[in-house]
């Protein structure tokens, strides 16, 4: 838990004292911004922590009649499923959001998981991987993995928020 303490630390500590507008602006040639990589953080390790509790019916990535994953690729699918609206808009600052409720978020999530981690009883068991064209058919991923595949996100969105951070103002978060 420590290393996933240290990896939220270093993407809360690069939206410390931003405003709102600024946790939306998007300063280098990337879209991210810092707010969206806060509430993508926050939706991935729910999920993920999810997951390692109940198994694949947590992840659902259902498509609706008639689209197809080659049509949700291109972008030509005559209806996305709100799922992947959802995605996409994890990684922006909407209308009506703001850096304070964000990171309230993302704290309820850090500490939801944390009850997660403490109340599974081994984190050897495992689940098969939700049916997605990314997973490999037949996958099988323990809770551990789980959990080492949130720290691993968490800390690669971190570094992405300090180059962000320092494009925005000059500071780093580090």
């Amino acid at each position: 838990m420590a290393e996933l303490a240290a990896a939220r630390a270093a993407l809360i500590t690069a939206a410390r004292d931003l405003t709102d507008e600024q946790a939306g602006a998007q300063p280098t040639v990337s879209a991210l911004c810092l707010g969206g990589l806060l509430k993508h953080v926050a939706s991935m390790e729910e999920n993920w922590l999810r997951f390692a509790l109940e198994g694949p019916s947590a992840m659902r990535y259902d498509l609706p009649d008639g689209v197809t994953w080659a049509d949700i690729a291109t972008g030509t699918a005559r209806e996305f499923p709100q799922w992947v609206v959802d995605h996409r808009n994890e990684f922006r600052m909407l209308p009506g959001d703001t850096l304070a409720a964000v990171l309230a978020r993302y704290e309820d999530v850090a500490k939801r998981s944390e009850d997660i981690i403490v109340s599974l009883p081994d984190l050897s068991v495992t689940h098969p991987l939700p049916d997605a064209p990314w997973h490999q058919p037949g996958t099988v991923w323990s809770a551990r993995r789980a959990v080492l595949h949130v720290i691993t996100e968490t800390a690669q969105h971190a570094g992405h928020a300090d180059i962000i951070r320092e494009a925005l103002d000059g500071r780093k978060a580090t």
